[in-house]
């Protein structure tokens, strides 16, 4: 591992850095937010040495880095939504994601097909972008669940032997301002999604707009794949609402699809609570859709005792939440129908 302090060293950085990239090296950069990890983005080998340093779970997507917007349609499709957030905050803390153009290696891209994409506003960075001419990886350098990285003393307290190792250079520009992430921002629905809320707040609203059933699938399987790492650790309860036939029972076959179960899911009205075992990134769980339109009382409620399936790895949706209004959920969702198809989700 050869580590470079940006400050005192000026001649031929850039050149060291583009030459381990080109070799299917892993190098640590500064950026405005985070210290960030970086691979050739193209490279197999350098993108699976990334994701064996990161320790990531499996289908958790990276983005990438380019200097710009030319280069960033290289990779993906700019709709006219991305094509505004790229005029308005990039170079910035932002990443917008977009559909993939298949160009990078696998584990890149979402299992969705989409990929975000960042335009890093730190002057050394572009210029290595610009040299090196192709992506390169864009996510942060702590091993995954670990402290943000503000400075490399930071990451290297967190690191295995094994995964320092994997490092084969280092641009220590000293301890960064405590900015928050990026900005995620999913441009591939109908409406632009924020996945993640970072250093630029508000971008996008919570209501979403579907305009088919797969789009509300979709919306669903995105939701689930954002709280993954809450269902291993405790458990999801995700509470629906919305008039009779407004889509309720297509956003939970959604999570389903994402869970990979088989079976057919159909409203539980009359049997209140349906169980199905799935098994997604060697995770195996229960996914419980519960239907409580036919709940009167609070005795019947409690029969049901919904508190005892919340546990690590289960996935619990609730069709007329409100029915039960002792139940705590996690994320509470408003499906209203529009004209023909079109649904609003409100988070």
């Amino acid at each position: 591992m050869e580590i470079l302090n940006t400050a005192t060293t000026k001649k031929n950085i850039v050149k060291a850095t583009v030459e381990v990239l080109r070799n299917g090296g892993l190098v640590i950069f500064p950026t405005e937010t985070v210290y960030g990890a970086g691979v050739d983005a193209t490279n197999q080998t350098a993108v699976d040495k990334l994701l064996a340093y990161k320790s990531r779970r499996e289908g958790k997507p990276l983005s990438i880095a380019v200097p710009d917007q030319k280069a960033a349609a290289e990779y993906v499709n700019i709709n006219e939504q991305a094509q505004k957030l790229y005029q308005r905050f990039l170079p910035g803390p932002v990443t917008v994601v977009s559909k993939s153009l298949r160009k990078v290696a696998r584990g890149v891209e979402s299992e969705f097909g989409t990929l975000g994409v960042r335009i890093p506003d730190h002057k050394l960075m572009l210029q290595i972008l610009k040299e090196f001419g192709k992506p390169i990886t864009a996510t942060s350098a702590n091993a995954s669940g670990k402290k943000r990285p503000y400075k490399i003393q930071d990451i290297f307290d967190n690191l295995s032997t094994k995964q320092k190792n994997l490092i084969d250079l280092v641009l220590d520009a000293g301890e960064l301002p405590r900015n928050d992430p990026s900005t995620v921002i999913d441009t591939t629905f109908s409406t632009p999604t924020t996945l993640r809320s970072g250093k630029i707040k508000n971008l996008t609203g919570k209501r979403l707009t579907s305009k088919s059933e797969a789009e509300t699938k979709k919306i669903a399987s995105t939701l689930i794949l954002k709280h993954w790492d809450q269902i291993r650790e405790k458990g999801l309860v995700i509470g629906l609402d919305g008039v009779l036939g407004a889509g309720k029972t297509i956003f939970a076959k959604g999570v389903a699809e994402f869970l990979q179960i088989s079976e057919a899911v159909t409203s539980p009205t009359y049997s209140y609570i349906e169980e199905y075992d799935y098994e997604r990134h060697s995770v195996k769980g229960k996914l419980y859709h519960i239907d409580l339109w036919k709940i009167e009382a609070e005795e019947e409620l409690k029969r049901l005792e919904i508190e005892k399936l919340i546990a690590p790895n289960n996935v619990i949706v609730i069709e007329w939440y409100q029915q039960g209004k002792t139940i705590n959920t996690d994320l509470k969702i408003l499906i209203e129908e529009e004209d023909g198809e079109v649904r609003k989700i409100a988070i």
